[in-house]
């Protein structure tokens, strides 16, 4: 593989798991302020859904190939959900998923980013608990 494939393929391994990270993160904050009227979680998913713009780059776009994904189709389990508590618990791991992929790759660029999302992990992890015993 070259050089330029594999940088072109690292970043549109960070480019998917940056929208991935930013929509999990969307849709427990969209929950939290429309459905719960959390006035605690909801302004903190907001601030870190927005840290994440850092790592963001306009040059990284010309590498999405959404036409070319050979996963863009849904498995059975992405399909339903059984309560506003499913939704919920698969974006948060949704998100948390996709920050262990950005904190890993980004080790082969930038370390500041890495650890960057190395927190955004673990504050993840935080609100979910607090999610769960706040509802």
């Amino acid at each position: 593989m070259t050089k330029e494939k594999y940088s072109a393929g690292v970043e549109r391994l960070i480019d998917a798991n940056l929208n991935r990270l930013k929509e999990g993160i969307r849709v427990v904050e969209d929950v939290t302020r429309y459905v719960n009227n959390d006035t605690k979680l909801t302004p903190r998913l907001k601030t870190l859904r927005h840290q994440l713009q850092q790592a963001y780059s306009s040059e990284r776009l010309i590498h999405r190939d959404i036409k070319n994904d050979i996963q863009k189709k849904s498995i059975s389990s992405e399909l339903s959900r059984k309560s506003i508590d499913d939704l919920v618990i698969a974006n948060f791991s949704r998100a948390q998923e996709s920050s262990r992929v950005l904190e890993e790759s980004f080790k082969l660029t930038d370390v500041t980013l890495s650890e960057l999302f190395k927190s955004v992990r673990y504050e993840l992890y935080a609100l979910e608990k607090n999610y769960f015993h706040t509802h």
